[in-house]
Parts: structure tokens; C-alpha cells; sequence
């Protein structure tokens, strides 16, 4: 549950794109402590407001905290070089998702990954004809619109499975979630950018639906 706002959502600041550029090139306590009032103005508070904006339809938000946890990683690098926050979905499995960076705004839904016995309903839903061509015809409607598919993949179709399955690729993930990179627009500053990130988790909807009817929530071992 993200921090309560009031403020209206009138887009990202111009200096948001300019933070994480500099950040990439300066990850370092100094670079956020002398940058740490254009993240708040510029990137906090307009996320948070456009959370809020959102709560109606889609639900209650989780914004990631702008900290890296290192201490299982080589890159000791303290901050992460985007904000981003995700909505469950309803279903039980999988979330709508929306990223600011260096590179502008990201939106997207699904799961990266399946927990084992997800994945085995997963990969059952897929290869039967019933429920598997409906999510195809989903995924390509969304691929069409320049939709990118996402999440850890095998390098051939499961053992046991048909090798020239009509959905092979489908079956090949053991996470499936899609994403659209929209850049950085102009109304990415505006007011508009409420209307496309909604526009955005409505057309990935559909996915989420479908996981959350056919694989549903990790169950307890």
C-alpha cells in the first residue's frame, strides 16, 4: 500500500528523464543527496498521484522503495535507475506494472515467474486447444501493438510436450508477462500520461484475466 496523496496527477516532471540519466552516470549517495528534491518533486510525488489516480479501477499500489538490495550482488551500486510500482491483479496472480527511467515510461502486466505448480497449470492451460487459443489470440493481439513478451524461457518445449506445439513459445515460458515501452513522449509531462498508463493496463487485462482463471495463485507446499 503506497503513502496517501491528494495532490492531482499532472504528469511526470521534465526533470525526471534528466535524474535518471545523471544517476546512471553517478550511482553514488552524493549524486541522490544533491538530487534528492528533483526525485521528489519531479518523480515521487507524481507517481504517487498517479497511483492514487488509478486506485479506483485497477486497486490499492505498492511503489518499490529507490534502495538496491546488494547484498547478494556484485554491483554494489545503492539506488535503483527507475521507479516503479505495481497493482495486483484482482485474480490472484500476476500485477499491472508502470516504470519511469532514464528512457521515458514503461507499462506492463503479468508474471516473471511461475512458482512450480503454477507453471504446471500453466503449461496444462496452454496445451489444451480450450484455454491455450484464447491466450494465444491475447498475447499476439498485444504482440501486434508492439507488445514485447517477457520472462525466463526454455530453450525447447517441455519434455513431454509436442515440440511443433501451435503454441510452442508460449509453453517455453516459465514467467510470461508484456510490456510497451512508450519513450518519452510529450505528454509524458501532462496530464495525459494518466490516460495512456490506464489505456495501457486495460489492454493487458485481458492476460491477467486469464492467468488469474487458469493458473491462479501460488499454492501453499
Amino acid at each position: 500500500m503506497h503513502d496517501r496523496t491528494v495532490t492531482p496527477f499532472t504528469g511526470f516532471g521534465q526533470e525526471a528523464v534528466g535524474f535518471f540519466d545523471g544517476l546512471e552516470a553517478d550511482n553514488s549517495k552524493v549524486y541522490w543527496t544533491d538530487h534528492r528534491a528533483v526525485h521528489e518533486q519531479a518523480i515521487r510525488l507524481p507517481m504517487l498521484a498517479l497511483l492514487d489516480a488509478l486506485e479506483p479501477e485497477f486497486g490499492p499500489a505498492k511503489m518499490f522503495r529507490p534502495y538496491r538490495d546488494v547484498r547478494f550482488s556484485a554491483d554494489k551500486s545503492p539506488y535503483k535507475t527507475a521507479q516503479g510500482a505495481v497493482v495486483a491483479a484482482a485474480g490472484g496472480v500476476g500485477s499491472w506494472y508502470v516504470q519511469v527511467s532514464a528512457r521515458g515510461l514503461v507499462v506492463g502486466g503479468g508474471v516473471m515467474g511461475f512458482s512450480k505448480d503454477q507453471l504446471a497449470r500453466y503449461r496444462a492451460a496452454v496445451d489444451a486447444d480450450r484455454t491455450g487459443r484464447p491466450f494465444a489470440r491475447a498475447v499476439a493481439t498485444l504482440t501486434g501493438r508492439g507488445w514485447t513478451t517477457m520472462g525466463e524461457t526454455l530453450v525447447r518445449v517441455p519434455r513431454g510436450l509436442d515440440p511443433d506445439h501451435p503454441r510452442a513459445e508460449l509453453l517455453r515460458h516459465k514467467g510470461l508477462a508484456l510490456t510497451f515501452d512508450h519513450g518519452d513522449p510529450d505528454w509524458f509531462s501532462t496530464p495525459d500520461c494518466l490516460d495512456q498508463v490506464a489505456r495501457g493496463w486495460r489492454e493487458v487485462t485481458p492476460v491477467l484475466t486469464w492467468l488469474g482463471r487458469h493458473v491462479g495463485p501460488e499454492q501453499p507446499a
